[in-house]
């Protein structure tokens, strides 16, 4: 009786593969909540924006994207400002950070010497941990004024001067400005973009940059011929990681980008951006058309995000695809 039990238990148990099945099963079914969690949490992102921003888009129409005029008085808005002020800033950003970091990854992967590398990479990481208000503190009290003292009376005298470039810049050193906001946003993306471009450039097998040294390549050849194109995919995406940060960042450019909602063709002058207008407005808000049109200048961000998010995918496969011809 005894054995004809042990046989029944066993037989009831269930086997090595049906546990395993089960594991299976289990694990697919956490993944698939996980992934329809996020995409339940941005569905709720959109028709929280969507339904925000109603009462200022049956107010002022398509043409809330395309007027300058901003005044709460009288309840005109228009958003024409902060869209240029986002992208301008973004931009300056990316000009002024992308060199940089590809700079700093370069040296770090190809001439850096052994001693230095390890503490100038920690050093760059920790950029990427300091606060943005502190970064914003340290603009407007300290950059800002070398701004208004060196950099902007320079510009204005030598590049101001130019036929084609007296308009960009022309006016006096206000010190905060487009092009401050800018270049606090390029120290800001630099980190990132760096460590992403580091690690990538690390992944470049050593036997293809020993071919092409022994080939009598130099080191500009070798990362030109050799590591950028092996890792193009992993640089586009921490250049659309930097962009990403570039045009969300709201507590630094609200320091030190003047807040104003006009456009000026000078990037010495005051602006503002998306980010920094809702931030500096949005618990003064009174009256439903104000505060719509706050979460409208959100929706319009949100969509600018997702653009640019959709190129890089598009741009990424396109390299995929060429990569694998």
């Amino acid at each position: 009786m005894t054995d004809l039990a042990l046989v029944s238990d066993r037989t009831s148990m269930p086997s090595h593969g049906q546990r395993q099945r089960l594991q299976d099963a289990a694990f697919r079914l956490s993944t698939l909540f996980f992934a329809l969690l996020v995409l339940t949490l941005l569905g709720g992102v959109i028709i929280a924006l969507v339904e925000g921003s109603l009462p200022a888009l049956k107010e002022f129409g398509l043409g809330f994207a395309f007027t300058e005029v901003w005044n709460p008085v009288t309840e005109k808005f228009g958003a024409l400002a902060p869209i240029y002020g986002t992208l301008v800033t973004s931009l300056i950003a990316m000009a002024v950070g992308v060199p940089v970091s590809f700079g700093i990854a370069i040296f770090l992967t190809e001439v850096c010497p052994p001693w230095l590398k390890r503490p100038l990479g920690v050093a760059i990481e920790l950029l990427a941990g300091i606060p943005s208000i502190i970064y914003g503190i340290w603009g407007l009290f300290v950059f800002a004024p070398f701004m208004q003292s060196t950099v902007q009376p320079f510009l204005i005298n030598t590049l101001g001067q130019l036929p084609y470039l007296e308009d960009v810049f022309m006016g006096p050193p206000y010190g905060i400005g487009i092009l401050t906001a800018g270049l606090i946003l390029g120290i800001m993306v630099l980190p990132f973009i760096t460590s992403i471009t580091r690690d990538v450039f690390e992944t470049v097998p050593p036997m293809l940059k020993e071919s092409a040294y022994g080939l009598g390549a130099t080191t500009w050849e070798v990362v030109w011929r050799v590591v950028l194109p092996y890792t193009r995919v992993g640089v586009v995406g921490g250049l659309m990681l930097g962009l990403g940060r570039a045009l969300g960042e709201t507590m630094a450019v609200t320091f030190v980008i003047g807040n104003s909602h006009r456009i000026a063709s000078s990037i010495l002058a005051p602006g503002t951006t998306i980010s920094a207008a809702i931030a500096n407005e949005f618990t003064e808000a009174v009256g439903d058309v104000y505060t719509s049109s706050l979460v409208a200048l959100g929706l319009i961000l949100f969509v600018i995000t997702f653009i640019v998010l959709t190129l890089a995918k598009l741009m990424l496969l396109r390299l995929q695809r060429n990569a694998g011809t």
